[in-house]
């Protein structure tokens, strides 16, 4: 668990040189953040500065070196609110005047404290060396930590150990689609592996929320392959004008060394801020009595504020409820105007039954309205999951959603909160609207989804992308794919134009990981009987290729794929020369494995995937990496019932 201490000091500025006034009439607060034990700068900070003087709210993100910069603030006091990992810190009384600059420095302590508390203390005041103004240390009174949805408070906040505690989740009537994990398969009998990517991560969030309850998660509701692609990783992008990049790399198999394991990644390019084009958003949010929770509605009020602050002249937003019947909350509205959606978003409130495939004609409906041709037009459903009232034929929901998808508008869907979290039907639609499926559970998971991610990541550069891998019998007996149970495809569904598979966003990251059963050894479970009719192929003449992948893909607006493919050696390196995203992927593999207790995973054990998952950290701008690191201390502890 976090421990956070905080050590923060204004220094104020004029015009860099003191008794020198400008004549800006705005001032500035700028500042770093970093870690107060290793002195390390902590990139990914998430810092919104707000106050009376100010409509809506001002939001930077720290750099690589820790640093923010808040530019245009009218005088007055302001407050600073740090979102970083899991964990949300306030700091009030930041004093701005007109044409000076405050300089604010935060330190984290991230710590382990014992048992299910969270302490919160200060640390001395700094003066930030790099400064040669005066330093001007405020009142360490003011900085307070903000309670996260999901947790109970007890004792003071300040200089105590008796911090929050997590709130187990509750029963209900959560529901998950069964998922049994890929068995070994002979290269003999076999020798294709065809799947469609997946850029969900739900599940990583969701089992994140168990773990910190203090329960381990059901097992289905563990995909591997969302836990893998969480995390960005450093796959070179293409630069042949192709919309993605194919790499691979081989490496022993840190559960079986017997074994060997091959990452494939996909990259897609960055698109620039800039060149995002325009965004036609409507939310579909249910309001039904179910989403009264704190981790419900009053977290998505909290998180789509975030998105208001990073909205532009040419971005629309609307809004739409549903609660047995829809309505519309706030017709298309643009960036421009950001009071006018707050005020809508503050006059939500739940109550009702829910009626949510009603809501979602009304959202298509405004969606086609308001539709922005060459710009990004989509339908966010934001629920519980609970669709018990209105329209219950699944059948034509989804066919509602794929025609949708046809026309240029698609479907992505932030699940909430616990005990009644309908996880298959949501993750369903996501997929069948060619949008992604994320679980919100907490103000930092939201920046994530609705920050980082809703802005180029919404752009398509390739849809309908499936993999196909050709593994080669000189060097391969078996093999098999680590998750994506439920994103399989037929063989001939590869070149069949009409089949539907995942999208790729811009700046997206796909991985996926095939165990290897080297040739000449036993493939496990994978026993068959001679056949009597016809003898097996034999390998082609001897050949260093191991596999060959293969990717097609369509334009965003094309109607017949191209394909890309890649050969790879059968070459292996020693664990210690792999990349930190080689050793990473699989780490995060174990970590899935050892969750849903897979009959695969070998000689694994929590102490193996932390060892395997500590040297691997590499970059980790937004400490998501650091963070599964006390998911597994978290979740080594615990034992199913």
């Amino acid at each position: 668990m976090l421990a956070v201490a905080l050590g923060i000091i204004s220094l104020v500025l004029v015009d860099g040189r003191r008794g020198v006034a400008r004549a800006d009439p705005l001032g500035t607060i700028e500042g770093v953040v970093r870690d107060q034990a290793t002195r390390e700068l902590l990139a990914g900070v998430t810092v919104i500065a707000t106050s009376s003087a100010l409509q809506g709210a001002q939001t930077a993100i720290t750099d690589e070196h820790g640093r923010y910069r808040i530019t245009g603030l009218p005088p007055g006091t302001y407050t600073l609110t740090f979102y970083y990992a899991d964990e949300t810190v306030e700091r009030s009384g930041v004093l701005v005047s007109a044409g000076t600059t405050a300089h604010v420095v935060m330190e984290l302590r991230m710590e382990r404290a014992g048992g299910e508390a969270i302490s919160i203390r200060e640390s001395a005041p700094i003066i930030d060396p790099a400064s040669t103004a005066q330093g001007i240390t405020i009142d360490r009174s003011y900085v307070r930590s903000i309670p996260r949805p999901g947790r109970t408070y007890s004792g003071a906040l300040a200089g105590s150990q008796g911090g929050p505690a997590l709130t187990p989740p509750a029963g209900g009537t959560e529901a998950y689609a069964r998922i049994d994990d890929n068995p070994y398969v002979s290269v003999a009998s076999r020798p294709l592996s065809t799947f469609s990517i997946d850029v969900d991560t739900a599940s990583y969030a969701n089992v994140r929320r168990f773990l910190r309850g203090g329960t381990l998660p059901p097992e289905d509701a563990v995909r591997i392959e969302e836990l893998v692609n969480y995390f960005r990783y450093d796959d070179p992008a293409p630069t042949d004008g192709a919309p993605l990049a194919i790499t691979a790399e081989v490496g022993p198999s840190p559960w079986n060394p017997a074994f060997r394991l091959v990452r494939i990644g996909l990259r897609s390019p960055e698109i620039p801020a800039a060149r995002v084009p325009p965004r036609n958003l409507v939310f579909l949010i249910d309001t039904s009595g179910s989403m009264e929770d704190p981790q419900k509605l009053p977290l998505l009020i909290r998180a789509m504020g975030l998105l208001v602050d990073q909205l532009r002249p040419q971005d629309r937003v609307s809004l739409v409820t549903y609660a047995g019947s829809a309505g519309i909350a706030l017709r298309p509205t643009p960036g421009t105007r950001k009071a006018d959606i707050r005020a809508a978003l503050a006059s939500l409130h739940a109550a009702g039954s829910t009626a949510g495939s009603e809501g979602i004609v009304t959202a298509y409906q405004l969606a086609r309205d308001s539709f922005l041709r060459g710009g990004i037009n989509r339908v966010i459903l934001c629920t519980d999951g609970d669709f018990n009232v209105g329209l219950t034929d699944e059948g034509s929901l989804v066919r509602l959603i794929e025609r949708e998808r046809e026309r240029g508008v698609l479907l992505s869907v932030l699940g909430f909160g616990m005990g009644n979290l309908k996880d298959a039907t949501l993750e369903k639609l996501a997929d069948r609207g060619n949008g992604n499926y994320a679980y919100i559970d907490s103000i930092a998971e939201a920046r994530k989804a609705l920050v980082e991610q809703a802005g180029a990541t919404l752009v398509t550069v390739a849809k309908d992308v499936k993999i196909q891998v050709e593994l080669n019998p000189v060097h391969v007996a078996g093999y098999r794919l680590i998750g994506y149970e439920n994103r399989l495809l037929a063989d001939e569904d590869f070149n069949d134009d009409t089949k539907d598979a995942g999208d790729l966003g811009a700046g997206h990251t796909v991985t996926a990981l095939y165990e290897i059963v080297p040739a000449g050894q036993p493939v496990p479970s994978a026993n068959v009987d001679a056949l009597r009719y016809q003898t097996p192929r034999r390998p082609t003449a001897a050949t260093a290729e191991m596999m060959t992948i293969k990717v097609r893909y369509k334009a965003p607006s094309g109607k017949t794929s191209k394909l890309l493919q890649r050969t790879v050696h059968h070459a292996v390196v020693p664990m210690d020369r792999t990349s930190n995203d080689f050793r990473w992927a699989a780490a995060v593999a174990g970590y899935g494995m050892m969750l849903r207790e897979s009959p695969h995973r070998g000689a694994l054990t929590w102490a193996k995937v932390r060892a395997l998952a500590a040297g691997a950290i590499g970059r980790d701008p937004g400490g998501y990496r650091a963070e599964l690191l006390r998911l597994v201390d978290r979740a080594s502890g615990l034992k199913r019932p």
